[in-house]
C-alpha cells in the first residue's frame, strides 16, 4: 500500500512568522498535533504540539521560526507505508508531510497506520472467517 492511500490531503499550514498561539489555535480547531511550516510555497519546518508545550508561557510572544524543527523528515506519495512507518520509529516521530518534489500534498501520522494495519488484520480475519 501507498502512503498516498493514507496520507491526509492539504494539511493545514502555517508561516514561519505566526505566533505560537495562532498555531496552537489552528491545531485545537482542527484536532491535530502537527503542522507543516511554509514560506514562500516551500516547506520549511514543522511545528508538533510538543514544541509548543515547551514554550507554554510565551505563546503570544514567540514566533514559529523560533521554534519549528528543520530539516524535516518526508516521504514521497508513491512510498510505501512500511517506509513511512520505518522512518517514523527511526526519528521517533508520530506524523510525516508527503512531498511531491518539492510540494507539500499531505501528511501521514501513525494513526494513519495503525487504521491501515486494522483494516488488513480485519481482512484478513473476514478471510478465515468464511
Amino acid at each position: 500500500m501507498q502512503v498516498a492511500n493514507l496520507m491526509t490531503s492539504s494539511p493545514v499550514t502555517i508561516a514561519p512568522s505566526d505566533k505560537l498561539s495562532t498555531a496552537k489555535a489552528a491545531m485545537d480547531a482542527g484536532k491535530f498535533r502537527r503542522l507543516p511550516v511554509i514560506e514562500g510555497g516551500k516547506m520549511i519546518g514543522i511545528l508538533t504540539e510538543r514544541d509548543i508545550r515547551e514554550h507554554g508561557g510565551y505563546l503570544d510572544a514567540t514566533r514559529v521560526s523560533a521554534v519549528m524543527r528543520s530539516p524535516v523528515v518526508t516521504v514521497a506519495p508513491s512510498d510505501a507505508v512500511e517506509k513511512a512507518a520505518r522512518l517514523m520509529l527511526k526519528h521517533q516521530i508520530g506524523g510525516l508531510p508527503v512531498m511531491d518534489g518539492e510540494r507539500l500534498i499531505g501528511i501521514v501520522t501513525a494513526s494513519d497506520l495503525l487504521k491501515a494495519l486494522l483494516s488488513v488484520v480485519e481482512a484478513s480475519q473476514r478471510i478465515l472467517d468464511d
